[in-house]
């Protein structure tokens, strides 16, 4: 199977690349450093799977990337690598088309049991978040609405959140991710509707408390 490794650390993509490489059913085809270059590796060499980090600073992030990677290259299996286990990122990045979500502390053999769990279609979940998976399926109502509001907040305005955070304004935001400024505009005010901020300060503790500032 052809496998693209997504991380902003070089070290961590050939030290993966090296275990992958070695075994006889797979092979590393590319590389990228953040979730633009993961998208262009998907889209030249249209992988069976690709390893996709959450936190890849200064570039695009893995919980942006992954939505996008898994509405236009379907066929692509995305296996979230990290270091992060938030129930919050696994379950949104699972509801934006994420095969599996697997910790980047996980044994060797456990990685390449997920590699090939989603090759074949199926979902892998690293045993710890699994857990925590079946504890908010079995205490949740099916019709109850998430108490945490995050998860109402669309690609675009996850993208936004941690740059109006960080203090840029809304010609930055618009320059950086080629849209007009009338559409940030439009999509802070969604973002503090959704989320029931009231001021900047207030969007900004929550977005250090979300670690976004990460993304």
């Amino acid at each position: 199977m052809k496998i693209v490794i997504a991380d902003d650390h070089a070290v961590v993509r050939s030290g993966f690349s090296m275990i992958l490489n070695y075994q006889p059913d797979m092979e590393v085809v590319g590389t990228a450093a953040d979730g633009i270059e993961a998208y262009q590796m998907v889209a030249k060499h249209n992988p069976d799977v690709i390893l996709m980090d959450l936190s890849m600073p200064p570039g695009e992030s893995g919980l942006i990337s992954t939505g996008k990677i898994s509405s236009d290259f379907p066929d692509t299996k995305v296996l979230i690598l990290t270091m992060y286990d938030d129930e919050e990122y696994m379950f949104h990045v699972l509801r934006n088309g994420a095969a599996g979500y697997i910790l980047k502390n996980a044994p060797d053999e456990e990685l390449l049991t997920a590699i090939r769990t989603v090759h074949k279609g199926g979902t892998y979940i690293h045993s710890k978040m699994a857990t925590s998976l079946v504890r908010e399926f079995i205490k949740k109502d099916p019709d109850s609405v998430d108490s945490d509001p995050f998860h109402l907040l669309s690609k675009r305005e996850i993208e936004i959140l941690p740059l109006v955070a960080k203090g840029y304004g809304n010609k930055e935001i618009a320059e950086k991710l080629f849209i007009s400024v009338k559409t940030v505009e439009v999509h802070k005010a969604k973002i503090m509707e959704k989320l029931n901020l009231k001021s900047r300060p207030e969007l900004v503790e929550y977005a250090l408390k979300k670690k976004l500032l990460d993304f």
